[in-house]
């Protein structure tokens, strides 16, 4: 196990400026690894895009991840994969384990990334694989997205 892996949450707006959060990691000094926004393929595809490059595998647990219940519902109704769906306003960040408390304060003091949690698990020298551990305990693999979920909007 190498790093922590924090999203960051609920803001305002869908198309928040995500910069107020960035540039507070990098003014207290947080070793950032790599930050990815969640704009196009969602949460899955920026993961796994990172987990094959630099050859890890990453384990995200489902019930900590930020998703309100309008979303969760708005997906179920119309069979998407929450995990899939273009988030703008987004990212995930990838920071030492040993950052990671102080990285989640820091973001949660700021309105754009309020809702930050540390949700995954990277593991290095790996196969570039991302799993989810679902809410009832099992595991599946959060492949790439194949095709177009949703139309391209930006």
């Amino acid at each position: 196990m190498r790093e922590g892996l924090e999203f960051e949450g609920p803001v305002q707006s869908d198309t928040a400026s995500v910069w107020p959060a960035v540039e507070a990691l990098f003014q207290a000094g947080i070793e950032v690894h790599c930050l990815c926004d969640l704009t196009r393929g969602g949460l899955s595809s920026a993961l796994n895009e990172i987990a094959s490059v630099a050859h890890l595998r990453i384990t995200v647990d489902e019930g900590l991840i930020p998703l309100s219940d309008v979303v969760r519902g708005a997906c179920e109704l119309l069979g998407l994969d929450p995990l899939y769906v273009p988030n703008e306003g987004r990212f995930v960040a990838f920071v030492p384990q040993r950052d990671a408390d102080r990285a989640i304060a820091i973001l949660r003091s700021q309105t754009v990334s309020a809702g930050a949690v540390q949700a995954g698990t990277i593991y290095e020298h790996s196969s570039g694989i991302v799993t989810l551990r679902s809410r009832i305990g099992g595991h599946r693999v959060l492949d790439m997205l194949s095709g177009e979920q949703l139309p391209r909007i930006c």
